[in-house]
């Protein structure tokens, strides 16, 4: 990849978050100001929203921008913050009585938003949102001892390891989540039995999702001396890698290959997926 053009696409079309993301990323970041970029989207019951998830415009506390609020937090390791426990709190406050999070709250102002975050049902458990929300809140655990200790973070991870112990048929994205999770926890017995349900190519289709949307093996396993990466042989994680790094477009970014649902969403994916497009590269050969 081309670092100083990655670096040039993000000042030109990047929100702020995820500039301060790539600045630290790439060792020339500040930490208190990537907190105080996150806090943008932060509400005062301790949530986030405010198209923290850009597809999801809404104002009001969402489960979908926990995720990326989570994101943020383990990208301060080995610094906490305050605001994770409050988030998790704030999950707590809206976690269904099974442990599950519903995979959207009403959405009182659904402009720009995609409609199925706008028209998501509250009162029914996700395990796709659970599983993603509570793996990057695992991988915060492994420096904040707060967050590990969270009661809300014990449910919801039983609650997700439970479901795909009952053996029911998942979504591709059910699958790859809860594998993030099943992985963060190091439960090898659960990545063992996700991993049946991925073909040798790591190639899994998205159902509902454009003609061509795949999850594929960087999806499923993005870090590397992880469980979930011996599920793939080295030579399909190397093309798989070789493929990412081909994806970069002449004005140094990444394209995300999901359906966006307005214009501000589309360009705030492309800022999103350079920086995780970089970290995947970087972790694979440190710069």
């Amino acid at each position: 990849m081309d670092l100083d053009k990655a670096s040039d696409f993000m000042a030109t079309h990047a929100r702020m978050l995820d500039r301060r993301r790539f600045e630290l990323l790439t060792g020339e970041g500040d930490r208190d100001a990537l907190l105080a970029a996150l806090n943008a989207y932060r509400n005062p019951d301790g949530g986030y929203g405010h198209g923290l998830e850009p597809d999801l415009r809404s104002r009001t506390s969402q489960p979908g921008p926990a995720l990326h609020a989570f994101e943020v937090f383990a990208e301060l390791a080995p610094g906490t913050a305050p605001e994770a426990v409050a988030l998790c709190d704030w999950l707590e406050s809206v976690t269904l009585p099974d442990g599950g999070l519903p995979f959207g709250l009403h959405v009182p102002d659904p402009a720009g938003c995609a409609p199925f975050w706008a028209g998501a049902d509250p009162e029914t458990s996700s395990l796709q949102i659970t599983a993603v929300v509570a793996a990057m809140a695992q991988r915060v655990g492994g420096h904040d001892k707060a967050v590990a200790a969270h009661p809300w973070l014990d449910r919801a991870t039983r609650y997700c390891l439970g479901t795909v112990r009952a053996g029911e048929e998942l979504h591709a994205l059910e699958l790859a989540f809860a594998l993030w999770l099943a992985d963060a926890v190091r439960d090898t017995e659960i990545v063992d039995l996700l991993g049946k349900h991925i073909p040798p190519s790591g190639l899994v289709h998205v159902q509902g999702g454009l003609e061509d949307e795949m999850m594929r093996p960087l999806d499923f396993a993005p870090q590397p001396d992880r469980p979930a990466r011996a599920l793939f042989a080295p030579e399909v994680v190397a093309a798989e890698l070789r493929r990412l790094d081909e994806r970069q477009e002449d004005d140094g970014g990444w394209r995300v290959d999901f359906a966006s649902y307005s214009p501000a969403a589309e360009l705030e994916w492309r800022g999103y997926a350079t920086v995780a497009a970089v970290a995947i590269l970087t972790r694979e050969a440190p710069i």
